[in-house]
């Protein structure tokens, strides 16, 4: 019977996303709209499944969710950071400075979901990703301290993504 549920949804977390998504995309919750939110959520991660070797691990939700809310935190202080850059320092006292991350994380999941919140945050982008996934290029609009900067974001961020994904 285990086989046959793990054929039928190879991805759970996969499968009620699509239907959460295919119900919000039309906008209704008629019988219709969910017999075919169901077969989305079936199919498409049946279908999809052989070319997933290697099963994303569940996060952590109360970690997850803390993270969330710290990052939303830091895009709104780094907003009024950046505001004031803009809007006060001439360009000529902007200490613009690339940033080489070097990475402990292993999973694809947590090095993609920290390149997007290091470019989510104004002020920072992550720029690139070394070939062999250890490294991670940053461009800062201003880093008084690189170091420091670098420091930062492997305690702030990257400390936090280890534990709810490894």
């Amino acid at each position: 019977m285990l086989g046959l549920g793990k054929r039928l949804l190879p991805h759970p977390a996969l499968s009620l996303l699509l239907a959460v998504v295919w119900c919000l995309l039309t906008n209704s919750l008629t019988v219709g709209t969910l017999v075919m939110a169901v077969i989305l959520g079936l199919v498409v991660p049946a279908l999809t499944a052989p070319y997933w070797p290697h099963r994303p691990s569940t996060p952590k939700l109360f970690r997850l969710t803390s993270y969330i809310i710290l990052v939303i935190w830091d895009i709104v202080v780094a907003n009024a950071r950046v505001a004031f850059i803009v809007l006060f320092r001439s360009n000529a006292s902007m200490r613009s400075e690339w940033l080489v991350i070097p990475l402990e994380l292993k999973t694809p999941e947590a090095i993609t979901i920290l390149a997007g919140t290091i470019t989510l945050t104004p002020g920072t982008v992550s720029a690139d990703l070394a070939d062999d996934g250890r490294c991670l290029l940053v461009h800062a609009l201003d880093s008084a301290d690189p170091a420091a900067d670098v420091r930062d974001i492997k305690e702030r961020y990257e400390r936090r993504l280890k534990e709810i994904f490894e």
